[in-house]
């Protein structure tokens, strides 16, 4: 199983970014702990800020990976080209949000991914990215 997982914008700041609504706790040593906790899954991680760089990776690990975990940041509530780019493929995505987006400013309500996504965790914490693990080890059995 190759699982890759895709972060957006500001996500990189994990860990100092707003602690009291994302945690104190990076990106690199939660996913260090994931792939500990799923050593039969070859994980990828990609982080970028940049809007087409992340198309491209969601694009390139739907050729070569069983499925993707994406966290889109702040491109959820505006990217309507990195949803067009979901609905375009066929690898199944998991959106995720550590923060419950629907408890937070009305602009975060609107989503352009939720609809192409198989599903999404929304609010857990980076407890999030565990759950779509393991919904997308149950996709293929």
């Amino acid at each position: 199983m190759k699982i890759g997982i895709v972060n957006g914008p500001n996500l990189n700041l994990l860990g100092t970014r707003e602690p009291g609504i994302y945690g104190s706790q990076t990106f690199e040593e939660y996913y260090s702990q994931l792939k500990h906790a799923h050593l039969s899954v070859e994980f990828s991680y990609f982080q970028s800020n940049v809007e087409g760089e992340l198309i491209n990776q969601i694009q390139y690990f739907s050729h070569t990976y069983d499925g993707i975990i994406l966290n889109p940041g702040g491109y959820t509530h505006t990217s309507v080209a990195i949803g067009d780019c979901i609905a375009a493929i066929s690898t199944p995505v998991v959106e995720v949000h550590i923060s419950n987006v629907h408890a937070r400013e009305d602009f975060r309500k609107i989503s352009h991914v939720s609809a192409v996504c198989k599903g999404s965790i929304i609010g857990l914490g980076l407890k999030g990215y565990e759950l779509a693990v393991q919904y997308l080890l149950s996709y293929y059995k």
